[in-house]
């Protein structure tokens, strides 16, 4: 499967001001790429790519005064298999883990560990562990928690999502995250492309999505509260302990969002060739 993804991002900057993007491809999905993933920006301004703390690849700029714009279009190629699920992987003993899997364990910006750990242990204490535990935890935040663009809000944290009960994407992964590491379960926060592929096309404008995975046997598994389901056509990008971390753009000063489209569609092998919509 082949899938055309992209994005065309414009900001109004009254003042020069610093900027970080996390706009690539994960660097683990680097080999699947059919053409070069580029970000593109104009006007045309140094710009320093690198690699953050938590493995993704990033840039930084200094957007000039005036209009901004960052766009790409590459293409990837795709399993198209549904994520992976094993019901029979194990919750690894604290004391096994590996090193880099600790720091999903702690409280983070949007994950308060400490204050919803008798929460978690009265809800899933009981719950059969390892892979079907991870499960059960987005069962009962799918079921409990009610979406909608409208309860977007930047500041909601799990503890919010909680007693709130409402929310949108990143607010379910927030929630599911921290029960699994109030029960010793690594998880990490995950942002990346999800277009609408093999499910009814969504009304609403096409955005980044986020998901989350959790450490269990030896690897990491994909697990998504938002929707509760298997998916085709996941696209990493970056990971880290909560939306903090994986933050499209940040901007350390003003920059008024003007434009934000997003593209993540299956094309087929007789499609690829054809030029990409600037």
């Amino acid at each position: 499967m082949l899938i055309r993804l992209g994005y065309d991002i414009r900001f109004r900057v009254t003042s020069s001001v610093p900027m970080l993007a996390l706009l690539n491809v994960h660097p683990s999905r680097m080999n699947d790429l059919v053409e070069p993933d580029r970000v593109n920006i104009f006007p045309d301004i140094p710009v320093e790519e690198f690699v953050d703390a938590f493995g993704n690849r990033s840039c930084r700029f200094v957007a000039p005064e005036g209009e901004l714009r960052i766009s790409n279009s590459t293409l990837i190629r795709d399993t198209g298999v549904p994520d992976t699920q094993d019901f029979f992987a194990r919750e690894v003993p604290l004391q096994e883990l590996p090193t880099e899997t600790l720091p999903y364990l702690m409280n983070s910006r949007y994950c308060e560990v400490d204050l919803l750990s008798p929460i978690a242990a009265e809800l899933f204490g009981s719950a059969p562990r390892g892979y079907s535990r991870v499960q059960t935890i987005c069962d009962w935040v799918y079921n409990k928690v009610t979406f909608g663009y409208p309860y977007a809000r930047p500041t909601r944290t799990a503890l919010n999502v909680y007693t709130e009960r409402v929310g949108v994407c990143r607010d379910f992964q927030h929630l599911a995250v921290t029960f699994c590491r109030c029960l010793n379960i690594p998880a990490r926060y995950v942002t990346g492309y999800l277009g609408d592929i093999g499910v009814p096309v969504s009304p609403d404008p096409m955005d980044f999505s986020a998901w989350f995975q959790a450490y269990l046997e030896d690897r990491w598994w994909t697990f998504d509260a938002r929707h509760d389901r298997t998916r085709v056509g996941r696209v990493l990008m970056a990971v880290g302990r909560d939306a903090t971390d994986v933050a499209i753009t940040t901007s350390f000063g003003s920059a008024t969002l003007l434009k934000f489209e997003v593209t993540s569609d299956e094309v087929h092998e007789d499609e690829s060739a054809l030029p990409a919509a600037s």
